[in-house]
């Protein structure tokens, strides 16, 4: 246990926790009023333990970066890691089969099994929501919390670091933080869900390119092989 770093109201890497060490008491202020809206009937997802999931791995793992907006609003359904769903959930949202088709398409891979991005982040994939919590049934819903300021901290220091990174910027929204990535090379594109994914997100060759863009900075790649093959009658969830 690293006994030097900063306590955190929810679990993360110590070296996630001293980078965000400046914005500790707004991440407390935060935890409170989520657990004040937990306390009151709220169904706030994903659970506790995976809020700040995406800091579960140490920050000097990181290479790449994928942002999204926050958490999706079907219980069940978010395992805190941006885009990716609990391995039993059944179709996958339209954003995520989207991806998973530009994956096959870019990558050669198989169509994964599941939803759960898990192997990614352990390939040094930093699968990350700009706000960490939802009120079930309601997008954005927590979008005022103050979860942007802690973000915007982790995302200065990840640029910040002297360490091969690739940041991968989907749609208009995750676009709006490329000013905080510095020199960091960033790809970016339309969004993959069904509105604008035919707008230029399928044959953006994201992962290949992310891959290209390491080697160019001596990084090793990102292996991005998911397990399996899912039936392709279930791939999809209307609507999301």
């Amino acid at each position: 246990m690293d006994t030097d770093a900063p306590q955190t109201p929810w679990p993360m890497a110590p070296d996630w926790a001293r980078a965000l060490e400046p914005v500790l008491p707004r991440l407390h202020e935060v935890e409170a009023e989520v657990s004040r809206r937990r306390a009151a009937g709220e169904l706030v997802l994903p659970t506790p333990g995976q809020v700040l999931r995406a800091f579960h791995r140490p920050m000097s793992e990181v290479k790449v970066l994928i942002l999204g907006q926050d958490p999706y609003p079907t219980p069940g359904h978010s395992i805190g890691l941006a885009f990716a769903v609990d391995a039993a959930v059944r179709p996958l949202p339209r954003s995520l089969a989207n991806i998973f088709t530009e994956y096959v398409a870019d990558t050669g891979h198989p169509f994964p099994a599941t939803g759960d991005l898990t192997p990614w982040a352990d390939q040094g994939v930093l699968l990350l929501n700009p706000i960490l919590t939802v009120a079930a049934g309601d997008t954005n819903s927590h979008q005022k919390l103050g979860w942007q300021e802690i973000t915007t901290a982790a995302l200065t220091a990840l640029a910040a670091r002297d360490a091969p990174l690739v940041s991968i910027l989907w749609g208009r929204h995750a676009q709006r933080f490329e000013p905080l990535l510095g020199t960091t090379p960033v790809i970016t594109s339309a969004h993959p869900s069904p509105l604008s994914a035919r707008r230029g997100f399928f044959g953006s060759r994201p992962f290949t390119r992310a891959n290209d863009l390491l080697a160019e900075q001596g990084a090793a790649p990102v292996d991005w092989r998911l397990p399996g093959t899912q039936p392709e009658a279930e791939q999809t969830l209307p609507g999301l």
